[in-house]
């Protein structure tokens, strides 16, 4: 089964704009995530529209980051980029008269949301800024061996 990797390749983009501090274009960042550029400008306006990026059009545009590492979380980007599925499991709605069906459905509903749940606060409780320390850390290690 395919996973759907927009969270990453975008919080893979940022922590790069943030990092050289730099304009991208979107011809940069689509070589960068092996895709094409109109679905970087897709994906991208929705940073856009958050506040986490600007564009410019023309020569010598392209996309900048624009907001607070401190302040942005990864939950802020997942909801930017479209929230994508969490998980592929789901339920058969096939028979809802069934009670095994029922008791089946019920049990999974539940956890699927507890597992949402604690995914959710975890991307809450981490920042750009943190990944961005955690990333000058390996560098520096990296660097030095």
């Amino acid at each position: 089964m395919r996973t759907d990797s927009k969270l990453s390749r975008m919080l893979h983009v940022l922590l790069h704009m943030a990092r050289q501090n730099k304009t991208f274009t979107s011809d940069e960042i689509a070589q960068m995530l092996s895709t094409n550029p109109v679905v970087v400008r897709r994906t991208m306006s929705g940073l856009k529209k958050a506040g986490f990026v600007h564009s410019e059009k023309g020569s010598g545009g392209g996309w900048q980051l624009t907001g607070d590492l401190e302040k942005i979380t990864l939950w802020d980007i997942y909801q930017a980029v479209g929230e994508p599925t969490i998980f592929a499991i789901g339920n058969e709605r096939e028979n809802p008269e069934c009670l095994v069906e029922r008791v089946v459905n019920a049990a999974l509903d539940h956890a699927i949301q507890d597992a949402q749940n604690i995914l959710a606060q975890q991307l809450k409780a981490t920042t750009l800024a943190s990944l961005a320390t955690e990333f000058d850390h390996l560098y520096e290690i990296h660097a030095h061996s």
